[in-house]
């Protein structure tokens, strides 16, 4: 039995949030849609948003950020950010997620929470500012390592780095270049999504996946998938192919529901201890 969680509590392009549990740490990645949904994935996963120790926040767009104001009004948890992407809130300034700002200048920066050290990686994409992250936490007599990197217009070296040796990863693939390319986005939208600054193609995602399971990662979460230019078979059935010979889990994100790639939705994990230790750099 795996001692940690790790899921999606949804995943595309109307809104994105995951979630990792260990024995004494919570962490929420990104919080996207509207907060009663937000609320209402925890629950389902038999977490409290009280008992969060962390939220860390990829970049600024809606889909992945639109529910903070309201959930910190209510509920202060800490929200590890990059300085960049908060200047979101310049104009508004909302006091309650202010105070809850650990603000970071720029990336790779370092976080301790909990048991969780986070690493927090430059990914290339049009936002102010865009990171994916490592979390290495201890796992039994080991260490485990979960990647997650969405949003990433290419494989960059810093996310190479950054997923390599992952136990567990979430991935984007975003879109099937057919479908994109033949789909009834304008033009200039299809070249922004396939730029270098936009979203992984599931070709590419594919790649990299066999890349990764070469180096060890046996768990593959394909996440953020278009709704307009992707299916759910395209995507899972170009990353299989790739991953033939190696022995993974091979999962895709549902877009409205928790999709579970470590550990059992109704089984949460006990908090043995409480801990909401943050260290910016």
């Amino acid at each position: 039995m795996s001692l940690y969680r790790l899921c999606t509590l949804y995943s595309g392009s109307g809104g994105n949030a995951a979630y990792l549990e260990t024995p004494t740490t919570r962490i929420l990645i990104d919080a996207g849609k509207c907060t009663r949904t937000l609320l209402s994935s925890l629950k389902s996963i038999g977490v409290s948003p009280d008992t969060l120790d962390a939220i860390l926040i990829t970049h600024d767009h809606t889909d992945h950020v639109s529910s903070l104001e309201v959930l910190t009004k209510k509920h202060p948890i800490p929200v590890h950010i990059l300085l960049r992407s908060a200047l979101r809130y310049r104009d508004t300034q909302p006091e309650a997620l202010c105070k809850c700002f650990r603000l970071y200048e720029k990336a790779p920066y370092t976080a301790r929470i909990g048991d969780v050290t986070v690493m927090a990686f430059e990914t290339p994409h049009d936002s102010r500012a865009s990171v994916g992250f490592r979390l290495e936490f201890p796992d039994g007599e080991g260490v485990t390592r979960v990647g997650y990197a969405t949003d990433i217009g290419h494989v960059s070296r810093p996310i190479r780095e950054g997923l390599t040796g992952c136990d567990a990863v979430v991935i984007e693939s975003n879109h099937d270049v057919d479908m994109l390319m033949d789909g009834p986005y304008p033009y200039e939208l299809k070249l922004r999504i396939r730029g270098k600054r936009g979203h992984l193609s599931n070709r590419e995602c594919a790649d990299l996946c066999a890349e990764l399971a070469g180096q060890g990662t046996t768990h593959f979460l394909l996440a953020h998938l278009s709704e307009e230019n992707n299916h759910p078979d395209l995507a899972f059935d170009e990353t299989f192919s790739a991953l033939a010979g190696y022995e993974t889990t091979l999962r895709v994100a549902a877009s409205d529901q928790v999709t579970m790639l470590v550990g059992e939705a109704d089984s949460p994990i006990p908090k043995t201890v409480a801990n909401q230790q943050e260290v910016p750099l």
